[in-house]
Order: C-alpha cells, then structure tokens, then sequence
C-alpha cells in the first residue's frame, strides 16, 4: 500500500495574488508524486485554463492527450508545446469563492527518462456546466533527468486562497 508524504510547505496564495505555484528542491527520495490543486484565477473572465511544467523547461517538449465534459457537451483533445494544460479553473465573473480541484499523478519521476503523469480535474461552478477531464501528458526534453522542480501557472494570475500541496509517494 502507498505511503503519502507531504513534501515541504503547502503552498497558499495570498491577497496580491500569485503568476504561479513552483515546487523547487524536491528530493529523489519516493517513487512517484502527486499534487493536489484547488486553483482559481483573478481573471477577468468565466474561466481560465492551468499549465504545468518541469525542472523550468520552456523547450517545445510536452504532449498531452485531453478528454473532457461539462454537463452540455464533450470535447477531446490533443496538444504539444512549451507546457501542458492541466485544468480549467474558475476566474472573477465565474460564481464567488468556487474553486476547481486537481489531481496530477507523476510516476517514476526520478527516472531518466520521459515522464509521464496523468490528470484529474473538476472545475466548480455552482452552475449545471462545470468542466470535468482527464488528461494524459508526458514530458520528454532532449536531455533526460529527474524531476526536481514544479511550476503550475494559469494564463493570467492566481487568486487568494488557491492551494496547492506536493506529497510524495513511497511503495507506489
């Protein structure tokens, strides 16, 4: 059975906002990781899209594979670039003090390797259309190595109160 471990601090934004949430220093010590986000954006918008990346890679070195749903319709998807989407988050104009919830799975990520993680999200709305969606991605720079850094960004800035917590798994 896995062991999870809270790796450092858990992160939560303060009133200013924030452009992003990095995990820097993560140690090579447990098989997998796994954050788990409850994001909203200052966005003046309904909703805002969430990115991830890795150990600050900004190459053209991700892929993703992208099923999703919210209660109307159904959309799939398929994407490179120079980070993954991640998760559609709730923003200003969406309803108040709602905020989405993701799950990212990363195995093997000390690995030398590509690295592959997996995605789980649910955007909150009070609302009969929340977005919903799984997402495959894999990172594979041109120089392979273990993941030691996390960065998760939306388009525009955090909100107050988005958390975002790193644990690390053993036995996975």
């Amino acid at each position: 059975m896995p062991t999870y471990t809270q790796i450092g601090s858990a992160v939560t934004v303060g009133a200013l906002g924030a452009a992003s949430i990095d995990f820097t220093s993560i140690p090579s010590t447990y098989t997998d990781l796994k954050i788990v986000v409850s994001p909203r954006s200052s966005a003046v918008a309904s909703l805002e899209d969430m990115y991830i990346r890795f150990n600050g890679s900004t190459a053209s070195v991700y892929t993703s594979r992208n099923i999703r749903g919210n209660g109307a319709s159904t959309s799939s998807a398929s994407s490179s670039g120079t980070s993954v989407y991640v998760a559609t988050i709730p923003a200003t104009t969406n309803t108040a003090s709602t905020f989405s919830n993701v799950e990212i799975y990363i195995p093997n990520y000390t690995s030398t390797t590509a690295k592959s993680f997996s995605v789980d999200m649910v955007q909150e709305s009070n609302g009969t259309t929340a977005w919903s969606g799984l997402i495959a991605g894999l990172w594979n720079p041109a120089v392979q190595a273990a993941i030691t850094s996390i960065s998760l960004f939306p388009d525009t800035n955090f909100s107050q109160y988005s958390t975002a917590y790193l644990y690390g798994v053993s036995n996975a």
